[in-house]
């Protein structure tokens, strides 16, 4: 298993992607823009045949570098490598298939070093350990509880990464304009559940995904939500879509969006915060109603795609608009790059 545990500069993807390599070169995840999985697979199970080693990856060719390996992204990154017959490997790897069932889990990682081989703790939510190497002391242990965040952090060569559960996305309405969200959102690795009333829509003929759970009860669906859900309300029935706003207004969701036209929306909001006792202006701040990014969506899939992309950006929160070169950002640009050695070849791939 390979995991991105660091990185200077600019890079594909962020510091926790992961990359799970077969045999005969097969593989599955990702830690780069298809730049570096080809290297991995060629080289990974050399690299850790003592055991798990950290491998410096450089995506900006720099002359005279002893880092192995130049595409021209901008960044340095490094990869951790470890055999998944360990028992730190495994302790994690079960860890992540419980976070799929919906645990959370904290998971910390001394990389292996010269002197010391990786080592590795995993916490629950409290700070309960589930797993630790047997070598590690009470006092490393105690240094690392309760320091997780948001995302993958190294400290002081201890990556100490939460294990969530996928976003769950709840879509109240099962109509033909579901069916796009729902398969999209699996894609991107989310639980997806369905509830509408009209059970005729609810079948599997509709919605072949085994992924994709059903719920017959309105009501019931809204109790098993969070406050870290998604949810679109999409019944397309007024009296359907106001008992959801009533019922999911309250919760604060991560996302909360109503599809339909502006005016009927703005029925169903002013209905919903009478009903609630709540300022018009407060619910208005806890929808985004037309539901989706403004990208001129026209049609199912379109329509899913705006809606998904704005989902997105609340769960990393970020801004919804455009992210664009302007004049001034490439001097600025450029000017940094003149101390930097010229780059031999591009990358396309490269992120931010």
């Amino acid at each position: 298993m390979a995991t991105l545990v660091g990185v200077q500069g600019s890079s594909y993807r962020r510091p926790g992607a992961r990359l799970m390599l077969g045999k005969q070169g097969t593989y599955v995840g990702g830690i780069s823009g298809g730049c570096l999985e080809a290297d991995l697979v060629r080289r990974a199970a050399w690299l850790a045949r003592n055991g798990a080693v950290v491998e410096r990856y450089s995506t900006l060719i720099e002359e005279g570098s002893e880092i192995p390996f130049g595409l021209g992204c901008g960044g340095v990154l490094d990869i951790l490598i470890e055999p998944v017959d360990s028992a730190e490997c495994q302790a994690l790897l079960q860890a992540m298939e419980q976070a799929l069932s919906g645990h959370s889990f904290t998971s910390a990682t001394w990389l292996p070093q010269a002197d010391r081989p990786l080592r590795r703790t995993i916490f629950k939510p409290g700070g309960d350990v589930i797993f630790s190497s047997p070598d590690l002391s009470s006092v490393a242990i105690a240094s690392v509880r309760g320091a997780c965040g948001d995302a993958c952090t190294l400290l002081d060569g201890i990556v100490v990464e939460p294990l969530l559960p996928p976003q769950r996305l709840f879509l109240f309405g099962a109509g033909d304009d579901a069916k796009p969200l729902a398969a999209m959102a699996l894609l991107l690795g989310w639980s997806v559940t369905l509830a509408d009333g009209r059970t005729n829509l609810l079948r599997r003929q509709r919605f072949p995904d085994p992924a994709i759970q059903f719920s017959e009860s309105i009501a019931a669906a809204i109790g098993s939500v969070q406050a870290s859900d998604a949810a679109v309300v999409m019944t397309h029935s007024f009296q359907q879509d106001g008992q959801c706003l009533e019922g999911l207004l309250p919760l604060r969701l991560r996302y909360l969006g109503l599809l339909g036209a502006r005016h009927r929306s703005a029925m169903l909001l002013d209905q919903a915060a009478a009903s609630l006792g709540l300022p018009l202006a407060e619910c208005l701040k806890r929808v985004h109603t037309p539901a989706g990014i403004d990208i001129g969506a026209e049609g199912p899939d379109a329509i899913a795609l705006s809606i998904l992309a704005e989902i997105q950006a609340c769960r990393s929160g970020r801004g919804a608009g455009p992210q664009k070169l302007t004049a001034d950002s490439v001097e600025q640009y450029l000017a940094e790059g003149k101390d930097r050695p010229s780059l031999v070849e591009l990358c396309a791939m490269g992120g931010l």
